[in-house]
């Protein structure tokens, strides 16, 4: 994998990170449990990052891009 490669994907996952800022996954937790009745807890668990670390993975990726060594074959 050459380094114009490293850069594309550097700044593509910059430019993803700057669209979804972050994402939510849900967990089960089972609170009680006697015989036939069950009772759940759903717990919500927010994942965020700042916008700016996009900004940093896309100039990086940009930056890798443009100084990156030419392949020679």
């Amino acid at each position: 994998m050459n380094l114009k490669t490293i850069g594309i994907i550097l700044a593509s996952i910059g430019i993803i990170m700057i669209i979804y800022t972050g994402f939510n996954f849900v967990t089960k937790e089972k609170v009680v449990d006697l015989g036939p009745i069950e009772i759940n807890s759903e717990t919500n668990h927010p994942i965020q990052w700042s916008p700016y670390v996009g900004v940093a993975l896309l100039i990086g990726g940009v930056v890798v891009f443009a100084f990156g060594k030419k392949s020679s074959k």
